[in-house]
């Protein structure tokens, strides 16, 4: 081979590479452009989100007989707010924009029935993202607001003398920062989005052979201790909003486990309807899944 024929070979090659490299800028300007469209939307309506986002301490307050009043702390707060609510809106607002590029730039690299098994989790995804966004929402997010504003202290009863005065006892009351609401809640709704997101990863994982059920069934006792300490770092320090992260995620670590079974079950009788499933292989898998059993 000829100087001129490898280096003419070196640059076919790497005429697909190039190729791949603009589809994807192409996909990431899109998406991108998409995001800010979505997030410019939701800065113009910032206010009635937000105003959504705070009915969850509205309603514990009102519960106690309080009124919902949240403040600024600090002159570009409020700024800071509205920058914050349009992100997370302008995200899920361009969110199936973006997972359609995405899945425009993985597809045409696919065979038909990868295209059929990747499509389902493409679209389990986002809803199992709002599913956990909503159940942070609606359910932990009051039970934990109703947890820290039981620490509340109304000085209805008792004198304290100060100086030369008297006064009534101590009142220590919630006046929170708007900001700090937010980042509080949308730490929430994160993080319990992608811990819904544990039974898709780990099914498609399976699907690809990456895990077994057998396999996430005998480090289960390790799960255990690793959602202990992601309970741990990614909520507040009370023990109701950790407890309920912790049952929530083993509960997910359990049923991705019997999808990975399920996955593996569906892979086996299609292999026998193939011809290219053994009898050794059978006996092995059985093996397997009595152990994980």
């Amino acid at each position: 081979m000829s100087v001129r024929d490898e280096h003419d070979e070196i640059e076919d090659s790497s005429a697909p590479l190039i190729e791949h490299l603009a589809e994807l800028r192409h996909r990431l300007i899109h998406s991108v452009v998409a995001f800010i469209v979505g997030m410019v939307i939701c800065f113009t309506v910032a206010t009635p989100i937000f105003n959504f986002l705070t009915a969850p301490l509205c309603q514990v307050l009102a519960d106690r007989g309080q009124d919902c009043d949240l403040i600024f702390i600090s002159p570009q707060e409020g700024f800071f707010v509205a920058v914050k609510v349009s992100l997370l809106g302008g995200f899920m607002l361009a969110f199936p924009y973006i997972a359609n590029q995405m899945w425009r730039f993985v597809a045409p690299g696919l065979y038909r029935s990868e295209k059929g098994a990747f499509l389902p989790f493409l679209v389990a995804s986002p809803f199992m993202f709002i599913l956990g966004a909503a159940f942070a929402f609606y359910v932990v997010t009051p039970l934990a607001y109703d947890f820290f504003l039981g620490f509340q202290q109304f000085g209805t009863g008792g004198e304290a003398v100060v100086g030369e005065g008297v006064r009534q006892g101590l009142s220590v009351v919630f006046q929170g920062s708007a900001q700090e609401y937010l980042n509080l809640t949308i730490k929430f709704i994160v993080a319990f989005g992608l811990c819904f997101q544990l039974p898709v990863l780990l099914t498609l994982m399976g699907k690809a052979g990456l895990v077994t059920a057998k396999g996430l069934a005998d480090v289960r006792k390790y799960a255990v201790v690793a959602i202990l300490v992601l309970a741990a770092l990614v909520t507040p320090p009370d023990v109701i909003t950790q407890v309920i992260l912790f049952v929530v995620v083993y509960g997910l670590y359990e049923i991705s486990i019997f999808l990975v079974r399920r996955t593996e079950r569906k892979r086996i009788a299609e292999l026998k309807e193939q011809g290219l499933w053994f009898e050794d292989d059978e006996t092995e898998a059985d093996e397997d899944d009595g152990a994980a059993r």
